[in-house]
């Protein structure tokens, strides 16, 4: 492969850049997007290996790929695509500029790392990991090589799935058969060290193992020897890390000790409970009762009374590196890097600001030092945002944005990234009109700097109809749609995932402006790209195939759409988990079509489980419970349960008034449901009072002739009918009638 320097007549391998157990990572250029790239060609397999060995491989290779492009978080390494070339496999990943957590020990000169870059490494890592858990998946082999700090701040973890491959063909936790050198023992954990099933839990424990060594500059069992290594962590308790480094904060110490429990029970139930920790600690909270975040325990080794075991494996296992104080011998600097961190860079004369001059005409050269100011409080920015703080993140974008745009020009790279993330937390609070504005901007910035076709060009463009979307102005967003997929299949090719992506979103809004067989079609076009393309149970391809049930089940095709939604959520709860909340709405879904069909008692078995879960994860008054109990309900009238349903729909409702506000269209929806059981019990004058408060307040906010509104104004009109009230009943079925007739109805 490195002789012919393109792989798959697409990314050419420039320099090497790191080599590790299992492969090399090359900087690369993606020739179809003018990209720079980074590219890990795992190593071919020996000839001892026969053809099933082989064939196992590249299948374990394809699956744990895919699930590594499925993950989706700032603080995750990007995989843009994989594959086989020549017998080789690879991943294509994005090029990553800053130093991993080894080589930033070793550029200190052996000692820790200040007390603030610790702590904010810690929860950075801490959210990735709440996150990847919470996807299913486990690292292995978490240590200080496999965690990248950014030249912004940013932490990523890398070789998500990696580690998991290696593992299932036995790279990392067997050495029976393979002939491969174990790796290092100075971040395992007990249960990984004793050859026992690990969960997430084991990750925790890594994960305090790099932290008690970034802060005290040594890990926590610093022996040459790896059998004293190993005893360490199965049996002696770490000394406080505070021994090495007083002025460690206190609820740091305690957090790594937690951390380096032997037992799993005994360590923080998961990352989320680990991050909340953090965060309060630094910011002076309370943590919560220690006792409710502790997960179930799971044996570590044999019963009391027999002596623990190590594995067989652990007999002729090297000492490995720690992230300090050893090098390897008859090595270079390249061939230390770690496999997916090693010190990356897209070239010389770039810096910070993304190799484009930092200075307009006219305009004096900022200084490096406000530059890498800025660069910080951006990233910031962007950690406020991962933690849901929006409007504090919009505020420090900003700000940014500002300065950057006096020292830089309004049209530079940076400044554009800037209004970009500003645009973002205005989409995610509520203000769709503003982001609009920005996005619009943003897109306009880069088209005149980098061009219409460009990537981040597109991808602004692509937001702005989006945010269109959200305004209800789908026709404005279809045009949008067109435009940039159109530049995308030029530029890209028809089967790119940004391709693919572009042509998803424009099958949604097709739906949108009920042009439901062209959105049906278009969808299932992309469905069977993104099978082709990523597989069949890559979550973009469930997505779609969501998409293509739901338009099925406005064309009244019910019975394909519960088929669909079903298939959905069974390779959801295989790939994702059956508690990821992808997973639960197909199962909502798959009930909604149950009771079109006329199977309301199936869904009313689906929805109390899916209630169960969704109390279990989320809470009683979350608002997805509250929407599983409203299809609960519905369904119990349907089956003309009505004293439930009406019991259902009242506690629905308060809920939802407590939670969401009387206003909110899931509030009224709920009091419509309220009206309809007490018209069905003969209550109909507490049905037409509930009948017209949600007409009212749908007219307030809607208008008169929103389309919700006039079938309110219908719903009441009926209700008028019933109590006798006839003469009033036709004037209001007038009303509405003229009001449609006037072309009330909004665009929608």
């Amino acid at each position: 492969m490195a002789d012919t320097r393109l792989i798959q007549g697409r990314y050419r391998l420039l320099d090497l850049v790191g080599r590790g157990g299992m492969g090399e990572v090359w900087r690369a250029r993606d020739e179809s997007l003018g990209r720079q790239v980074a590219v890990k060609c795992l190593k071919p397999m020996g000839p001892q290996h026969d053809e099933a060995f082989t064939r196992v491989l590249r299948e374990r290779f394809r699956r744990e790929a895919r699930v590594a492009a499925a993950l989706q978080h700032r603080g995750v390494t990007v995989v843009h695509d994989f594959g086989e070339s020549d017998g080789v496999l690879y991943l294509v990943m994005e090029l990553l500029e800053g130093r991993n957590l080894s080589q930033l020990l070793e550029d200190n000169a052996r000692h820790p790392l200040p007390v603030g870059d610790v702590v904010d490494i810690a929860e950075q890592v801490a959210d990735a990991l709440g996150y990847t858990h919470q996807q299913g998946i486990v690292h292995r082999d978490l240590k200080p090589a496999n965690i990248m700090r950014l030249h912004d701040g940013t932490v990523k973890i890398c070789d998500f799935g990696i580690a998991r491959l290696g593992h299932d063909i036995g790279f990392t936790s067997r050495l029976t058969g393979t002939g491969v050198a174990m790796g290092t023992p100075h971040y395992m954990s007990p249960e990984q060290i004793s050859g026992e099933e690990v969960d997430h839990r084991s990750d925790l424990y890594s994960l305090g193992c790099v932290l008690y060594e970034i802060a005290t500059g040594v890990p926590p069992f610093d022996m040459d020897d790896a059998w004293s290594v190993i005893v360490g962590h199965r049996d002696t308790a770490p000394e406080p890390p505070r021994t090495h480094r007083a002025e460690l904060p206190g609820f740091f110490e305690e957090v790594v000790l937690d951390l380096l429990a032997k037992a799993p029970g005994e360590r923080p139930a998961d990352a989320g409970d680990l991050r909340q920790r953090i965060v309060l600690g630094r910011t002076g909270g309370q943590p919560q009762d220690r006792t409710v975040l502790l997960g179930p325990p799971v044996p570590v080794g044999p019963s009391s009374g027999e002596a623990p075991r190590l594995p067989s494996w652990t007999r002729d296992m090297t000492t490995g590196h720690k992230a300090v104080g050893t090098s390897y011998p008859g090595t270079d600097a390249l061939d230390r890097a770690a496999a997916l961190t090693g010190p990356w860079t897209t070239g010389a004369g770039q810096d910070l600001t993304g190799g484009f001059p930092p200075a307009g005409p006219g305009r004096p050269a900022p200084s490096p030092g406000l530059l890498a100011t800025l660069a910080s409080r951006h990233s910031a920015g962007l950690n406020l945002g991962r933690l849901g703080h929006w409007e504090e993140a919009g505020e420090v974008h900003r700000a940014v944005a500002a300065e950057r745009e006096h020292a830089l020009g309004p049209d530079h790279p940076d400044t554009l990234v800037s209004r970009y993330e500003v645009a973002f937390t205005l989409s995610r609070t509520g203000r769709a009109a503003d982001a609009l504005r920005e996005f619009g901007r943003v897109a306009d910035g880069r088209e005149r700097t980098l061009g219409p076709d460009h990537p981040e060009t597109l991808a602004a463009r692509q937001e702005t109809a989006y945010v269109l979307g959200q305004l209800d102005r789908h026709f404005e967003a279809h045009q949008i749609y067109a435009a940039v997929l159109a530049s995308r299949e030029r530029s890209m090719g028809p089967d790119h995932p940004d391709t693919l992506r572009c042509r998803h979103n424009l099958a949604f809004n097709l739906s949108r402006l009920g042009r439901l067989e062209d959105s049906c079609r278009m969808a299932r076009e992309v469905a069977d790209a993104r099978s082709r393309v990523l597989g069949t149970t890559h979550p973009d391809t469930l997505v779609t195939l969501y998409e293509v049930a739901y338009a099925l089940g406005r064309l009244d095709r019910w019975t394909e759409a519960l088929e669909l939604y079903r298939d959905v959520a069974r390779d959801r709860a295989d790939v994702l988990g059956a508690d990821h909340p992808d997973t639960l709405a197909a199962r909502y879904e798959a009930g909604i079509s149950l009771g079109r069909l006329g199977r309301s008692a199936e869904a009313l078995e689906l929805y109390r489980a899916l209630v169960e879960d969704r109390t279990r994860l989320g809470g009683p008054e979350d608002p997805e419970t509250l929407r599983a109990r409203h299809g609960l309900g519905v369904n119990l009238g349907r089956l003309a349960r009505w004293e439930e349903a009406l019991a259902e729909a009242r506690e629905v409702c308060s809920a939802r008034e407590r939670t969401l506000g009387p206003d909110h269209p899931d509030t009224l929806v709920s009091r419509r449901e309220m009206a309809v059981g007490l018209g069905w019990l003969g209550r109909w004058a507490d049905s037409l009072t509930e009948y017209r408060t949600v007409a009212g307040t749908r007219e307030r906010i809607l208008g008169a002739g929103h389309p919700d509104t006039l079938a309110s104004r219908n719903d009441e009109a009926l209700c008028l009918e019933q109590l006798g009230r006839g003469t009033e009943a036709v004037d209001l079925y007038r009303r509405v009638a003229d009001l449609r007739r006037q072309g009330g109805t909004p665009p929608h």
